[in-house]
């Protein structure tokens, strides 16, 4: 996925979670914050930190600016890390639609639908293959690392359990189940679930994967203005 503008700014503060302040070229802005988690590691005084301009499509929009990307300093030198959360539908939506994305079970896709219903949640994606075999995809995006693990999530959520739980009574329905997780940035080597932040889902999500549910992630190429997701890597989902 591409954005159409971006500009590199400065941040400066996080008054709450759906606006920043940030400085461009010198002059302070607000921006909307197109994520909702905390990115307390991230979202750091001074960050270096990028954002869509809609200057020329403002529509209904009250703030000019989105906040999308931020750079972090690690012991291996500067990390880009992508922070819209809703780019990682984007991302898996235009690998699916290309074939990149092998499921397991599942033959060539003849049908993506996103935004699916089952049971009483939206899931990403529904999709169905050649042989009418159907299988239900949910996303989460993955913006913090750690010494080149990533994890999730950065606060607790349930809305995440619930998810987990639909996934695995797909299976039960016979259905193929898969919990994508795309951490939005190069360079990490691993994928767990937080259980310092959240043990509660690290154990849904465990449960699931021992109920059928299968577990991925990929890393993403990002830079000021794209998206794209990477290779995949490998899964510890610790103890049950």
């Amino acid at each position: 996925m591409k954005y159409e503008k971006v500009v590199k700014g400065k941040f400066i503060e996080r008054p709450n979670r759906f606006i920043a302040t940030v400085s461009i070229d010198g002059r302070e802005d607000f921006a909307h914050v197109k994520n909702t988690g905390r990115c307390k590691e991230l979202l750091i005084d001074g960050a270096t930190v990028y954002l869509e301009d809609h200057k020329d499509h403002m529509g209904k929009r009250k703030m000019r600016y989105s906040l999308i990307g931020v750079e972090k300093e690690t012991s291996y030198g500067n990390l880009m890390i992508n922070i819209d959360s809703q780019a990682p539908n984007k991302v898996v939506g235009e690998a699916l639609a290309c074939g990149y994305i092998r499921l397991k079970g599942m033959n060539s896709l003849t049908d993506i639908k996103p935004e699916a219903i089952y049971g009483n949640s939206r899931i990403d994606f529904r999709v169905r293959d050649c042989d009418g075999k159907e299988a239900y995809i949910e996303i989460k995006g993955v913006t913090l690392e750690s010494g080149g693990i990533a994890s999730f999530p950065d606060a607790p959520t349930e809305r995440g359990i619930k998810h987990l739980l639909e996934l695995e009574n797909a299976v039960k329905d016979g259905k193929a189940a898969f919990a994508v997780f795309v951490i939005q940035m190069k360079g990490v080597k691993l994928f767990r679930p937080n259980d310092d932040r959240h043990k509660a889902f690290g154990d849904a999500l465990r449960h699931a994967n021992n109920n059928g549910v299968e577990v991925l992630a990929f890393d993403c190429f990002v830079s000021e203005d794209k998206l794209i997701l990477g290779k995949e890597i490998k899964v510890d989902l610790g103890e049950y």
